[in-house]
């Protein structure tokens, strides 16, 4: 019944991470004896996030008092139980008319007790279902159902299978860009014969963007149908994840760019203080500051760091440095952009200069000339 699975104890052990896998073959004298015995009324496990198809093996945790209740009562006796998915994950208690009418039969392979008080259930997706009608709700949904059969596609429809081996192929680059898909399922994959199988083992697999998709893909019987439109979803997936992808790298390489300023800036903090540099730093600081408040145009602004610049890359031991500091430091304090009002009052300037400055009569006549001239013609030009 399960030919590329020998070691399902091992599987299914505690131990074991449980692979999403297990190929059936349906056609052979098992899959025939099994169908004859399907059961027509179904209790009704709901899912909130998930969609299990025909073939595949999935770990459902299940936390609903009603749902741990017929997982129970399942496992007591023939252990099949009807998957359907609610539409409206947020719902604690979906009704009848809020959950799929299409559904996979599965089989409850399982169950692994969780501390907190909820259940594992490990199931084993088996045949596609339409619910004709809810016979109960109480305690749980129980429903006659209808099974569906897969339509395959005209044997050599090389159509077909160019499809399968796109599927195949995109599938294999969105589990290598997916992180929580184990790698296990990568192999398994490339290990995959039968192309139903393949088509419900990936659409078991990918995420979508809500449940929506997945059950078109479940309610769909044409077998080719259903893989062309897989392949639609996986191209538009695979999109979406290289455009996260090129956003994380970019991201990433800034912040390894951050990291490594970080990192560099500490590193010469530190030989600054081994060598003794720190005031000096402090005195560039400084300056940059006082470059701040400045109202000097943009390229006199550009050569003054290009001079600090400078002078961080000096020697503080060296002659060149002091020269260099006091020429920015004398740069700093001009009243770059500020202007004050002239007074031509000659008398009060001929008290400041005898205040200020004794003897030196010819320099105070000379001085005292050209304020004279500047205050009648009111500039220096010449005529």
């Amino acid at each position: 019944m399960f030919p590329r699975i020998n070691n399902m104890n091992l599987i299914l052990s505690d131990k074991m991470t449980v692979i999403p896998l297990m190929e059936m073959d349906m056609d052979g004298p098992a899959g025939d004896m099994i169908k004859d015995t399907l059961p027509q009324i179904l209790p009704l496990l709901v899912l909130r996030n998930a969609v299990v198809f025909p073939g595949t093996l999935i770990p459902i945790t299940v936390g609903r008092e009603k749902s741990i209740k017929l997982v129970r009562e399942s496992l007591t006796g023939d252990k099949w139980v009807g998957t359907v998915t609610q539409m409206d994950p947020l719902d604690d208690d979906p009704d009848e008319n809020m959950i799929s009418d299409h559904g996979c039969l599965a089989k409850i392979l399982k169950i692994i007790e969780m501390p907190e008080g909820g259940i594992t259930v490990i199931l084993h997706g088996f045949r596609r279902f339409k619910i004709e009608r809810i016979v109960q709700k109480e305690p749980y949904f129980t429903a006659q159902v209808s099974f569906l059969s897969d339509i395959q596609p005209i044997e050599g429809d090389s159509g077909y299978k160019a499809i399968v081996d796109g599927i195949k192929e995109v599938a294999a680059q969105i589990f290598q860009l997916t992180p929580s898909i184990p790698r296990e399922a990568e192999f398994a994959l490339r290990n995959i014969e039968k192309d139903d199988f393949l088509v419900n083992f990936v659409a078991s697999n990918i995420y979508l963007d809500g449940v929506k998709e997945k059950l078109v893909l479940l309610a769909t019987d044409k077998l080719k149908d259903r893989a062309s439109y897989l392949l639609e979803l996986l191209y538009k997936h695979l999109e979406l994840l290289k455009f996260k992808e090129q956003i994380h790298q970019k991201v990433r390489g800034e912040i390894d760019q951050q990291q490594k300023e970080y990192y560099l800036s500490n590193q010469l903090k530190t030989i600054q203080d081994e060598l003794g540099i720190t005031q000096d730093m402090e005195d560039i600081d400084i300056l940059r500051e006082k470059a701040l408040k400045k109202k000097w145009s943009k390229e006199i602004a550009e050569i003054f760091e290009k001079e600090v610049q400078k002078l961080e890359r000096a020697n503080p031991h060296q002659p060149d440095y002091a020269i260099q500091l006091n020429y920015l430091q004398f740069m700093a304090d001009l009243p770059w952009g500020e202007y004050s009002k002239d007074n031509l009052d000659l008398k009060r300037a001929r008290r400041v200069l005898d205040k200020d400055h004794s003897g030196l009569e010819t320099v105070k006549e000379r001085i005292l000339e050209h304020l004279a001239v500047l205050k009648l013609k009111g500039d220096m030009k010449s005529p």
